[in-house]
């Protein structure tokens, strides 16, 4: 069953595009996982994150506009601050597809 919100709940969450600019290997992570550096323009910043999605090669996470989610509280991971949770779901085959625009976006730009 799914819960039911208002719009009011919807609008307090702060989901923004950004782009990859670094991807890192997370040996120290408990599954398989990566650490990205996400570059979400003037507004706010460079933020990082780890995620799992190690079924993308890292260079195709190189450049990669992806959204994540901005202002939950920071969440340390195995020595890590992950500071944005990057949204995906789960992969027809296995892994994770992350949620990118299906067109060029503005880095920074809020998903309403």
């Amino acid at each position: 069953m799914t819960l039911e919100i208002v719009p009011e709940d919807f609008e307090k969450i702060d989901m923004r595009a950004g782009v990859v600019t670094a991807v890192d290997d997370f040996p120290r992570a408990r599954n398989p996982s990566y650490r990205l550096t996400i570059d979400f323009g003037d507004e706010i910043g460079v933020k990082r994150s780890s995620v799992q999605a190690t079924n993308y090669p890292k260079e195709a996470l190189q450049g990669m506009t992806v959204i994540a989610v901005v202002n939950f509280a920071p969440k340390n991971i195995a020595g890590f601050l992950s500071e944005v949770l990057v949204l995906g779901v789960p992969a027809a085959g296995g892994g994770i597809a992350l949620l990118a625009p299906s067109r060029d976006a503005v880095r920074g730009g809020r998903v309403y």
